[in-house]
């Protein structure tokens, strides 16, 4: 996918009315607080890429699993920092992902499962007003990929007033 001036960098529906669909892309939003559908298909499209990515390794290793694992370990290697894929997963794993796997290493979605907001829209505006670091650094994109050796390192920015354990708005046993 190439982004130029004035290039989507996504795909939109090809059935835009498709009340099934319609109904699971709002369950989406909702589940894991995104803005708009935009920011779904943006997750839905990069992982159309990775899977072409791997299907095009498989093809070329005319299905050999090794093969095709050795010529795209540079791709593998991307996807298991991500945390996309475990140490075991090979290749063809990348076949069997799915949105909510990118959706769930989204900065937004990781600050709300480690209890640094009490819902995944408060985690959005905590981001978003710079109140969360990765690793030290204040990050303002929710949309950020959190990698598997960030993860741990998401806290509360030391010049927010979010810092403070009794400030109203953190989330209830939040340390």
């Amino acid at each position: 996918m190439t982004t130029g001036k004035n290039t989507k960098a996504y795909e939109t529906p090809n059935h835009p009315y498709q009340g099934a669909r319609i109904a699971e892309e709002s369950d989406m939003l909702g589940r894991y607080g995104l803005k708009n559908k935009e920011e779904l298909w943006r997750n839905e499209s990069e992982l159309r890429e990775m899977r072409r990515e791997a299907r095009r390794l498989l093809g070329e290793a005319q299905g050999d699993v090794d093969l095709a694992g050795q010529k795209g370990a540079e791709f593998v290697a991307r996807l298991r920092k991500l945390g996309l894929l475990s140490e075991t997963d090979d290749i063809s794993a990348v076949l069997s992902l799915d949105v909510t796997d990118l959706l769930e290493r989204r900065l937004q979605t990781v600050a709300y499962r480690q209890g640094l907001a009490a819902s995944p829209d408060q985690a959005r505006q905590f981001i978003t007003h710079g109140h969360i670091t990765v690793q030290g650094a204040r990050v303002t994109r929710p949309s950020k990929k959190v990698t598997a050796s960030e993860q741990d390192t998401l806290d509360f920015d030391q010049t927010s007033p979010l810092a403070d354990d009794l400030h109203p708005e953190r989330a209830e046993g939040q340390e």
